[in-house]
């Protein structure tokens, strides 16, 4: 993958409700994109409620938060029941967002599938920083204390 700054792959993933979200509805806006494996295992719930808990700081900041897995819609709208998941939780069942942003590789013991990754985006489209093989306890205060100091340098 490209070192940052670069032009952020376009997609187009429906989210709980059916409806389509693009990278371009988010222009001009500030947004935390993350992918995760799977709805409802531990790692995945204990990053998603991270990014919920910082959710309100994050809009204040300007910026949308967006996760991205191969999970169907039902399962994400039971997730985000589940966790009071205050964000935009998005399908892509085909894999093809989660490759187009290097999402998908080996994990352990060989096997390939979704690499818990998280991408700040600025409001001009471009990626500005990758966080690669997320720890998920505390992601939320980290990208937090990142995009305020990228919002600093901007």
């Amino acid at each position: 993958m490209n070192n940052p700054p670069y032009k952020a792959p376009d997609f187009t993933l429906p989210d709980t409700e059916g409806k389509a979200h693009t990278l371009h509805d988010y222009k001009g806006q500030w947004i935390v994109l993350y992918f995760y494996p799977k709805d409802d295992t531990p790692g995945c719930t204990i990053e998603a409620c991270s990014l919920r808990d910082a959710r309100d700081t994050l809009a204040e900041m300007g910026a949308a938060i967006i996760g991205i897995s191969k999970d169907g819609a039902n399962s994400h709208e039971k997730f985000k029941a589940k966790y009071s998941l205050n964000f935009t939780l998005l399908t892509d069942t085909e894999g093809k967002t989660i490759e187009a942003y290097g999402a998908w590789g080996k994990k352990m013991y060989g096997r390939e599938g979704i690499l818990r990754k998280t991408f700040i985006i600025n409001p001009s489209g471009q990626v500005v920083k990758v966080y690669g093989r997320v720890t998920p306890m505390g992601h939320g205060e980290r990208v937090m204390n990142d995009l305020k100091h990228l919002q600093e340098k901007a």
